[in-house]
């Protein structure tokens, strides 16, 4: 982009109007096809180092025109400090998604807009993770765009969260072949709801029954220190209980398609936390409660790493 060719002396020196090359002070005027807000900002970040915002709308409009002419013009440090920046709101770790969603329910609350207004249009996002590519941003931006029903991504209104963007911008939409992932990734995601919650109560989901009377037991571990493992004493009561929790979930999730029923991870989450040890009482199971957290935090794992194959990214 800087080995320009500069302008011979006797063209230099030449103002005469026969000459066709238009000059500035003597140099010839290069004439780029960039956006100019883009460009601008290009420039301003090479020579006084790039400015990240907070990961919105706004400075995803910045971020992504650093991204697009940072990797045209091959400046790979720029390019990896935006990706690395614009990662935060997109990330490839769950610990970071749930970070992330923790910031959007702060907006949400500060704000009273929906938090879908938080982050950029996850759109915009995967058209751009195509255009510079840059896969690490897909999973994420696919999975939050399937939390959206069909026709929410289809027949959107200009003020939607997919489509509302700083004025003078033009209106995102996916290509075919990206649709044709979203909906084997959104047939994939509504498959895993209910069988998260059929595995609450399913032979194999671990629960910490034990026969003798005791609430604890104490064992050994390889150092010969001793450590108190607390044990369900109440398999009946508990056992039934969590079939009175499966059959709540299911009506909430996917008979009244309440919050959350396009958002596996969300319902896990909420599943775990739905006999809290935290917050338990009275006669309530301390064993199962913790025992129904772990598992919790072992499916969304399991359904984190599962994304790419939802979505076919990984083909």
């Amino acid at each position: 982009m800087f080995s320009l060719p500069q302008p011979s002396s006797t063209t230099a020196a030449s103002s005469s109007p026969e000459s066709d090359e238009e000059l500035i002070e003597g140099c010839p005027i290069l004439c780029l096809h960039d956006d100019p807000n883009d460009l601008a900002n290009f420039l301003t970040a090479l020579y006084d180092g790039p400015l990240f915002g907070d990961n919105g709308r706004e400075d995803f409009r910045v971020v992504s025109g650093l991204l697009r002419l940072s990797t045209k013009y091959i400046v790979d440090s720029l390019r990896q400090r935006a990706l690395t920046h614009l990662s935060e709101a997109w990330p490839s770790s769950l610990n970071d998604w749930d970070l992330r969603e923790d910031y959007a329910r702060v907006y949400e609350l500060e704000t009273g807009a929906s938090r879908s207004f938080r982050y950029p249009s996850p759109i915009a996002v995967i058209n751009l993770a195509r255009e510079i590519a840059a896969p690490s941003l897909l999973p994420a931006a696919f999975y939050d765009l399937s939390r959206y029903s069909y026709s929410q991504i289809l027949e959107a209104g200009d003020k939607s969260p997919l489509f509302h963007t700083p004025v003078h911008q033009p209106r995102e939409f996916i290509s075919p072949s990206d649709m044709q992932k979203l909906a084997l990734g959104k047939e994939s995601a509504s498959q895993a709801i209910p069988t998260l919650i059929q595995s609450i109560t399913s032979p194999g989901h671990p629960h910490p029954h034990h026969p003798t009377a005791n609430t604890h037991r104490r064992n050994f571990s390889s150092s010969g220190r001793s450590r108190v493992e607390i044990v369900c004493t109440t398999a009946s009561a508990c056992r039934q209980e969590f079939l009175e929790l499966a059959q709540l979930a299911t009506q909430h999730y996917i008979f009244d398609r309440e919050k959350g029923s396009t958002d596996p991870l969300y319902v896990a989450e909420e599943l775990g936390q739905l006999k809290s040890s935290e917050t338990i009482e009275g006669e309530d199971c301390v064993a199962c409660a913790r025992s129904l957290e772990a598992w919790a935090a072992k499916e969304r794992q399991k359904i984190w790493e599962m994304i790419p194959s939802w979505f076919r990214l990984d083909q």
